[in-house]
């Protein structure tokens, strides 16, 4: 499994990777450890001299750690071997954190050869992370997906009870990484229950009930109470103009089908502007609000309601 350093082209670990039959068959235990100044020498200056070492600096108070901590474990026995993950809780080890030049927390950092390769502070999603660490270390090859992913592909096929079964029990075992919250609220609305949904969004903390994905679950279920039901789109069928147009392209966000609402709700504004006192434009920024300003469609679609605009 080739460990690259992505600025000179060479390995990361210049002391031969271990075989990938050896790290294959590692006990967990072996490649995440909590760490403390007994073992930091050890584990993470000579340890990584011969394996890169993920060293996840967190302490109880902090929030977004609590999210990050098990992505990093389960892409620590994902890899397999392939780097440690040293886990420092600043908050009983201050000397090491003192030392390190910790500010905040989470701050994860890369070490090879005893010296920092990379790092990056706050909880980022699990794809960037992925992204980020990918730089430097293949990821093993023919991973079989992962629970969440089994469950969005569920989703994506329209089956939201096996989606919500494995978002349950996601939630269960990791019960302070709200992503597979808002996640089961996802399914749970998939599947019909408006309500539950609602409810389980609502006890979400703060700062997850108002991130970009709980918006976006709540942004589909409140479309799909605005948006007709199968009785009201089949008395629209065959008609085209501004209210069947914008009410069909409702059903579609509340359905999850971002892409085509949007292009709906932009053929209204093109030729009905004053339709609903602007609502097909209203309508579009509060799908934008939804996805996230960083959503490839938000990006998108903003760039063509500007132009459509000025």
């Amino acid at each position: 499994m080739p460990i690259v350093d992505p600025r000179t082209g060479n390995p990361l670990n210049t002391a031969e990777n271990a075989s990938q039959s050896s790290t294959s068959q590692a006990d967990p235990s072996t490649y995440i450890v909590d760490v403390d100044m007994s073992n930091f020498q050890q584990v993470v200056l000579e340890g990584s001299v011969n394996t890169p070492v993920l060293l996840d600096c967190w302490a109880p108070w902090c929030e977004p750690c609590k999210t990050l901590t098990p992505i990093l474990e389960k892409l620590a026995q994902e890899y397999a071997g392939a780097f440690v993950l040293a886990k420092l809780n600043i908050e009983e080890h201050q000397q090491i954190a003192a030392q390190l030049g910790i500010r905040s927390v989470p701050d994860v950092k890369l070490i090879s050869q005893g010296q920092l390769y990379d790092q990056f502070q706050g909880a980022l999603p699990e794809r960037q992370i992925r992204e980020w660490l990918s730089q430097y270390i293949e990821a093993p090859q023919e991973a079989p997906p992962s629970p969440e992913e089994q469950a969005e592909a569920a989703l994506a096929a329209g089956d939201a009870a096996s989606a919500q079964a494995i978002y349950q029990q996601l939630a269960q075992e990791y019960p302070e990484h709200y992503d597979y919250q808002i996640g089961l609220a996802s399914a749970i609305l998939a599947a019909g229950n408006a309500t539950e949904a609602r409810t389980l969004l609502d006890n979400l903390p703060p700062e997850h009930r108002d991130a970009a994905k709980a918006r976006g679950v709540r942004a589909r279920l409140e479309f799909g109470e605005e948006a007709p039901d199968q009785q009201e789109l089949a008395a629209l069928e065959g008609r085209d103009d501004s209210e069947a147009c914008y009410k069909r392209a409702l059903r579609q966000v509340a359905d999850g089908h971002y892409e085509a609402g949007l292009e709906g709700l932009l053929h209204v504004m093109k030729t009905d502007r004053a339709y609903g006192e602007d609502a097909a434009r209203r309508t579009l920024l509060r799908v934008f609000d939804a996805l996230g300003a960083d959503h490839p469609l938000t990006v998108a679609y903003r760039r063509r309601l500007f132009a459509l605009l000025y």
